[in-house]
């Protein structure tokens, strides 16, 4: 009956010990890998100022690689910041510089009100997210970055935060100076929204 007890014992030790060795890899992996895929962009401007972002793939996969492909095949590079907005955002990333436009691919909304639970990431100041039209599934290049976290109650769950800018904030700050024209076709108090002087991103590339 002892030798059946021990044989026992040494069966749950062993068996605790695989267990417990996979679960530890796996956790590694796992960490690992999210670190792996945050990838690091340096935006220079037409000034000569920078700023960098960083990317978040484990709040919206899908998002993020879009925009570090677009930022790859040099696509940001001397687009504009057309849509300025104190307390609230700067938008970017329109081809056409006007808000009408963008790149020639959609992607799936990773937000809440789309179905996407994941994206957990709230738009606190520096926070970059994707600009949309009413489709929930239309973002493509456009996007914008958060002054201050005073909407994020209205933007979290219904827009694809996806990264942080974690060097150069006061880059995107200076944009405020730029002085503001009106815009006939913004809503409630935002009307004086279109930077008269240009602000122009120079390069948007990948920090190896």
């Amino acid at each position: 009956m002892k030798k059946i007890v021990s044989i026992l014992i040494c069966l749950m030790m062993v068996m605790f010990v695989f267990s417990s060795c996979g679960s530890s890899d796996s956790n590694e992996t796992s960490d690992s890998a999210s670190k792996a895929e945050h990838t690091k962009i340096l935006f220079t401007m037409e000034n000569g100022e920078t700023f960098t972002v960083e990317t978040y793939p484990e709040y919206a996969p899908e998002t993020c690689e879009n925009f570090v492909k677009l930022v790859n095949e040099g696509f940001y590079n001397g687009l504009t910041f057309h849509r300025i907005i104190p307390d609230f955002m700067a938008q970017g990333g329109d081809p056409k510089g006007d808000g009408t436009g963008g790149s020639s691919h959609t992607i799936k909304g990773e937000f809440a009100a789309n179905g996407f639970t994941q994206n957990t990431l709230s738009h606190d100041r520096g926070v970059i997210s994707m600009a949309r039209s009413n489709d929930m599934n239309s973002a493509s290049s456009q996007f914008f970055i958060c002054y201050s976290g005073d909407s994020k109650a209205n933007l979290d769950g219904n827009y694809a935060a996806f990264g942080k800018v974690i060097d150069g904030m006061e880059t995107v700050d200076n944009f405020l100076k730029v002085e503001r024209g009106y815009n006939p076709s913004e809503s409630g108090n935002y009307k004086f929204t279109t930077p008269i002087e240009p602000i122009v991103i120079k390069t948007a590339e990948v920090l190896k």
